[in-house]
């Protein structure tokens, strides 16, 4: 089996040590980049299956590095801060990070983490493409398009979305989703399902406010709804 690559982007050599070690036992080849320039080059050389991302970095943010490394990979992105404020954390998920952990932490919650998202079930695969009007869905591709054009989505995404659309008007708790993306022994909170729907729903042209396919059930959860072409959702946004 091929060994994998974990990319930590960390300029505290503490931090950077503890993170090696971590990831070291947990079977990855460890690769370390200092800053956020070095960080989006090792991501291009290396193709991690795992990166550990300071949001605190010199020169370019861990914020901007996750969107730049998103637009080439769909590797792990984990997000590691000191900050406490909340919006931080969102705007990490809004770039595309998978996860976030705020220092200080133990590493058994890291490790958790890690392993938690490694052995995310991929939903069950079908040979048919699910059409829904101007969406169509591929499992076995892990295609989506909107319109006929394609909708790039990190996993997670896609996940969420392969799971509602694998039961029309079923509607799912977060906990639910939770079980089915992350697995049963996730360790975050629920709060990380709103912001990946809300990042779904912006890339195919919907939101909170002007839903289409994805629905919020107050009180209770999401479901999708199969919408057809005389009850088109939101344009795809662009």
């Amino acid at each position: 089996m091929t060994q994998q690559t974990a990319l930590v982007i960390e300029d505290s050599p503490e931090f950077t040590r503890v993170a090696t070690t971590l990831l070291g036992n947990e079977g990855f080849r460890v690769v370390h980049a200092s800053n956020g320039e070095q960080g989006i080059e090792a991501a291009r050389r290396y193709g991690p299956e795992l990166v550990l991302l300071d949001i605190t970095l010199p020169g370019i943010d861990g914020i901007e590095v996750c969107r730049r490394i998103r637009e080439f990979s769909d590797c792990y992105v984990v997000m590691v801060t000191a900050r406490t404020d909340e919006l931080d954390r969102v705007l990490g998920l809004t770039m595309g990070a998978d996860d976030y952990v705020t220092k200080p932490f133990s590493p058994r919650e890291l490790t958790a983490r890690i392993r938690a998202m490694r052995r995310r079930p991929r939903v069950a695969a079908s040979p048919d493409v699910r059409l829904f009007g101007r969406l169509s869905v591929d499992p076995v591709a892990h295609e989506v398009l909107v319109d006929g054009e394609a909708v790039e989505l990190t996993r997670i995404e896609y996940d969420l979305l392969e799971v509602l659309t694998g039961a029309p008007r079923r509607t799912f708790t977060r906990g639910q989703l939770m079980d089915a993306v992350w697995g049963g022994d996730w360790v975050g909170d629920d709060h990380v399902i709103v912001v990946h729907l809300a990042n779904l729903r912006r890339k195919l042209g919907e939101s909170a406010t002007n839903q289409g396919w994805i629905r919020t059930v107050r009180g209770f959860g999401y479901r999708f709804e199969p919408v057809t072409d005389e009850e088109p959702a939101t344009a795809l946004a662009r």
